[in-house]
């Protein structure tokens, strides 16, 4: 076990290793890293801690019990140690292989970097997921949201967000454009501002793999790669080769292409396999209100990932239930999707529900399914009783308001 400089790890749990093939060994005493975050971080974390904690009791009759570790990150970590992200705090999810994390704070416009965007990079987390689920009772714009019931898969690394960018009136905006301009044979004009979208070979053939994997093992019937290849086709267009690419060469005996089913086999996907098959980005985004039933895994670049997961959790009920992950090959990093909502810091009345489900995300990675479908029967028995947050409570009739701490409580109830 790696030394760390300020974090201090309790005796009473163990770590989860790593086997074959990159498979979790989890003990009935796992340590998990935890970053509280900003804002209304603290609520949330505190309130979902309760609900995980009663759901694994609950799961495995007080057999497993997680032993959490708190890692900074955010302002508490800039007020305690001086730095946005400790060294102590990587290595801590590096190590333990499986943490989660509420939101944290980016100013806009400049100052710090992303810090979420910094996690990702530096512990090359590349496939950002995002399931999206309604549950039953939840204000929602549109008529049957029950029917969209997709994963998003979007990648996490490359695209317009490696942040290779120039501001208009430097020098170095001025050598890109010159170069492009002189040497390519481009026309840019001169008081642009410029960015780099770079999209891999490897980068998109791991992202794609994972997600595949993911539907596999999840016995969904359908991969769908998202792209805007008619315009951009060396990056995005090449997102989609490449994509179908891999699925043939590691996955001929489980994925068939759209264009096979139908021309063998009448429009019907063969028992035990997986259809592949691909969509224009600005048309994935009629398709998820007009024929949401028709798509289960959704595998996007960075771009347009970020716009699609966004819109998809709108129609469900928006952002406060909507769960996320960031996963490579040795690490997974739950989160809240969510902003920081300074306003309400400390003020114990928004909705925890976003951690809540990271966390049973969290659990399913780990294979502790049981726990995970705990806290997903009680989210659902709390809102069915109407007894939820504010952020619900105002869009649903005969509803009472609790707090933060409140719903939780109400979701343990349900279990």
């Amino acid at each position: 076990m790696a030394e760390f400089k300020n974090l201090t790890v309790g005796s009473e749990g163990e770590a989860i290793t790593l086997g074959r093939r990159g498979k979790l060994r989890v003990p009935d005493n796992p340590i998990i890293p935890f970053i509280e975050g900003d804002g209304i971080g603290g609520d949330i974390t505190r309130a979902s801690m309760r609900v995980w904690d009663a759901a694994v009791a609950k799961a495995f009759d007080g057999k497993r019990k997680v032993a959490w570790l708190e890692v900074y990150a955010g302002e508490k970590a800039y007020e305690k140690f001086g730095e946005w992200i400790p060294e102590d705090t990587f290595e801590a999810l590096r190590q333990f292989h499986v943490s989660i994390k509420g939101p944290l704070t980016t100013p806009v416009g400049g100052g710090i970097r992303s810090l979420n965007v910094t996690f990702r990079q530096v512990l090359d987390l590349y496939s950002c997921v995002r399931p999206v689920r309604y549950f039953r009772g939840v204000p929602s714009p549109v008529k049957r949201p029950g029917d969209l019931d997709v994963v998003i898969f979007r990648e996490n690394t490359e695209d317009v967000y490696s942040g290779i960018e120039y501001r208009e009136g430097t020098d170095a905006a001025q050598k890109v454009i010159d170069f492009l301009n002189h040497e390519m044979g481009a026309h840019v004009r001169p008081d642009s501002g410029v960015g780099i979208k770079p999209i891999s070979i490897t980068g998109t053939k791991r992202h794609v793999r994972k997600a595949i994997q993911y539907a596999i093992a999840n016995k969904l019937p359908k991969v769908t790669l998202v792209h805007k290849g008619n315009i951009m086709k060396f990056t995005e267009g090449a997102f989609r080769d490449w994509g179908y690419e891999l699925a043939r060469e590691e996955f001929a005996d489980k994925v068939i292409t759209e264009e096979d089913v139908w021309s063998k086999h009448n429009g019907e996907i063969p028992k035990g396999m997986i259809m592949i098959n691909d969509r224009i980005a600005d048309s994935i985004f009629q398709q998820v209100l007009l024929r949401p039933t028709e798509y289960s895994v959704l595998v996007t670049p960075n771009l347009n990932g970020d716009y699609l997961s966004d819109a998809c959790a709108a129609q469900v009920g928006g952002l406060g239930m909507a769960p996320g992950a960031n996963i490579g090959d040795t690490v997974a990093l739950f989160e809240a999707t969510h902003g920081t909502a300074p306003k309400y810091a400390g003020k114990d009345m928004v909705n925890p529900g976003s951690l809540m489900l990271s966390g049973a995300m969290m659990f399913d990675h780990m294979g502790w399914k049981k726990a995970a479908t705990l806290i997903r029967r009680g989210i659902q028995g709390a809102i069915k009783q109407k007894r939820v947050t504010y952020d619900l409570e105002r869009q649903m009739k005969g509803a009472t308001k609790v707090s933060t701490s409140q719903f939780a409580e109400a979701i343990v109830e349900n279990m």
